[in-house]
């Protein structure tokens, strides 16, 4: 007993974490036929099972027949307790088969689940960053939900759906020996079913595609408004919203109407036609018997037949119908299995195409992208890229990342960071502003350059582990705070706490009842705004990139957090390359060098008082309560500051 427990523990965790293979995308039915083409040994035990139990319960009304005509009828009581035990010895072999067929079925669905599933993160994992930008969060999610476990469930069809039409033959064979009229009528009976059951099953596709795409839709606006909800509340825009949302509502609703109402004809048909079929074999069968061509044990046979045909015929209706909605679901999957990341441009890019890049957000930066994939990823096949000789593979190798600090160049922009400063960027659109950092970070194609190379030429790793783009909207994952601040990479308690100072983040860890160990939620959700983007940087302190290219980190806090936030960020950088976006005064102030962005480009740079001087437009952007000459008393405010954090 302990032995085949730990034998199903082991098969189940191959199921797990064993590698999915590379799927069949070119449609959702080829995406269902891969899944079963993977497990060809289970496929087919489970197929023999599911036709050996339709089968042996097809076989019952044949003892039984002969149970009367052999014993009942002649008074043959030897040969009626042989048909007896024949049929009590199938009756304990239908119940064993059943047992199996379902435990093999189960695991049938089971590593179909598992399969999509790894898939499905596996993608997610893949395509990283540029996730958001290609799909909705209610897209992944109603995919993980509901129609993971509708492919799965489509499986049936490989065991009880194959029985059953082993049996309807079986039990087909077993009537030609009785009488061919009632053979020709269910061999004939069979297509006819089909037929009626044909058109609702194609309205049934349609009707399910059209409720899932706004499924998807709808699960986005939840995510959306349990996300912004504080913020809704703040501007006064939680009743719209909640307008929209309700629309959506009624009207995924009334679409959710249409898919029952087509599937109650489904299920009424999957119902009604057996027994209809059972009828009309039965009235055939009486009239024959009635005629003398029957004897009571063949009628009483033909009726066993034909009441053993309602459970197939009912598997098939239903297997139809799974099979409907699970093509649906696989088309569904099919499409974000489809999905690229955004393509690298440049001779990197050329060498290795966006299908072999992996992007992921982590928990020790923000977001991070590994070259290539680890080697348990699943891979996605793809169309077959050009191929590329080996002399212009060798022209086109990836570079190496400058050996020293460098400068990084954004020539589109005219940003230029130097290395070892403090940078900041000021502009009146933030999507500007932080579209200079996603190409400095290389999250998007561009001609900057680090050293005087082109980012796109350098191998991706080496960009990943030495620059880091720290977003203030990044995933926040689950778990103690200590795990979320040190990510993959194990920080000593020293490091955790000074990042966290640096972050002027000590009042969160004393604020939490376990301190480091306190549970955050996902998202940081039990924490506020403020919080939140303070936990951001902490981690991104801790990551202590060679790099860090950080976006709106002060944007959440009040005047006091912020000037702390601005003095030891400074301090806790010092002799390392760090970029800023912000419009605050008190970051802006501690900068080396700020860069004034007007549509995207570089419209004056100098010191934060120089700039206050000399640029009206910078002045009016930054100024929040300057004095009429420009400049700000700061020292008493800084002092206050750092006294109400400590």
């Amino acid at each position: 007993m302990i032995l085949r427990r730990q034998g199903r523990t082991r098969d189940l965790a191959h199921l797990a974490y064993a590698d999915p293979g590379v799927p069949d995308c070119r449609g959702g039915a080829r995406y269902l036929w891969w899944l079963v083409s993977r497990q060809p040994g289970r496929s087919a035990t489970g197929a023999l099972l599911g036709s050996a139990w339709m089968v042996l319960m097809a076989l019952a009304p044949y003892l039984l027949s002969r149970a009367i005509d052999d014993g009942l009828a002649p008074a043959d009581r030897a040969a009626l307790a042989r048909w007896c035990a024949a049929l009590l010895g199938l009756g304990v072999c239908t119940a064993v088969v059943g047992v199996l067929r379902h435990r093999t079925m189960t695991r049938i669905r089971m590593d179909a689940n598992f399969r999509t599933v790894k898939l499905v993160v596996g993608q997610s994992t893949r395509l990283g960053a540029g996730l958001s930008r290609l799909t909705g969060t209610g897209e992944v999610v109603t995919i993980g939900v509901g129609d993971v476990l509708t492919i799965s469930q489509s499986l049936t069809v490989v065991g009880p759906g194959v029985g059953a039409v082993v049996a309807c033959a079986v039990v087909a064979g077993l009537l030609l020996s009785v009488s061919l009229p009632l053979a020709a009528v269910v061999l004939l009976g069979m297509p006819v079913m089909v037929l009626l059951v044909g058109p609702p099953m194609g309205r049934l596709r349609g009707a399910e595609t059209e409720y899932r795409e706004r499924q998807g839709v709808l699960t986005a606006r939840i995510g959306d408004l349990a996300g912004g909800l504080r913020v809704l509340n703040g501007f006064g825009g939680k009743g719209l919203f909640a307008d929209a949302f309700r629309r959506d509502s009624r009207r995924l609703r009334e679409q959710g109407y249409r898919v029952g109402s087509v599937t109650s004809w489904i299920q009424a048909l999957g119902a009604g036609l057996p027994t209809v079929f059972l009828a009309v074999v039965t009235w055939l069968a009486a009239r024959l018997a009635a005629q003398g061509s029957l004897t009571v044990g063949e009628l009483v046979s033909v009726y066993g037949y034909a009441a053993a045909l309602v459970a197939p015929i009912g598997f098939l209706v239903e297997c139809g119908h799974h099979i409907s909605r699970g093509v649906v679901a696989a088309r569904r999957v099919v499409r974000f299995l489809a999905l690229e990341p955004p393509a690298m441009d440049g001779p990197a890019a050329a060498v290795h195409p966006p299908a072999a890049t992996t992007q992921a957000s982590t928990t020790d930066g923000t977001t991070d992208t590994a070259a290539h994939a680890p080697a348990d990823a699943p891979t996605i096949s793809a169309p077959d890229a050009p191929a590329i000789s080996s002399a212009d593979a060798q022209a086109l190798s990836p570079a190496d990342a400058p050996a020293e600090p460098s400068a990084l160049h954004d020539p589109q922009s005219g940003v230029r960071v130097v290395p070892g400063a403090l940078t900041a960027l000021a502009g009146a659109r933030p999507a500007e502003s932080a579209a200079v950092v996603d190409r400095l970070g290389r999250y998007t194609g561009s001609a900057a350059t680090w050293g005087g190379v082109r980012l796109d030429a350098i191998a991706l790793a080496q960009v990943r582990e030495r620059i880091l783009v720290a977003d203030n909207e990044a995933d926040l994952f689950a778990g103690t705070l200590r795990d979320l601040l040190r990510g993959r990479r194990d920080h000593g308690e020293d490091a955790v706490r000074r990042a966290v100072h640096a972050a002027v983040a000590d009042d969160i860890v004393l604020g939490l009842p376990d301190g480091l160990d306190s549970p955050v939620d996902a998202q940081g959700r039990s924490l506020s705004g403020g919080q939140r983007q303070r936990v951001r940087l902490a981690r991104a302190l801790l990551a202590d990139p060679e790099v860090l290219l950080a976006v709106e980190p002060t944007s959440a806090l009040d005047a006091h957090t912020e000037a702390a936030v601005a003095a030891r960020l400074r301090a806790a950088r010092t002799g390392r390359t760090t970029l800023v976006t912000s419009t605050s005064p008190l970051v802006l102030d501690r900068a080396d060098t700020v860069y004034y962005l007007v549509d995207g480009k570089v419209a004056a740079r100098g010191s934060h008082r120089e700039l206050l001087g000399t640029e009206p437009g910078y002045r009016a952007l930054v100024a929040r309560d300057a004095d009429p000459d420009g400049t700000r008393a700061r020292g008493s405010a800084e002092h206050d500051a750092e006294e109400a954090v400590r």
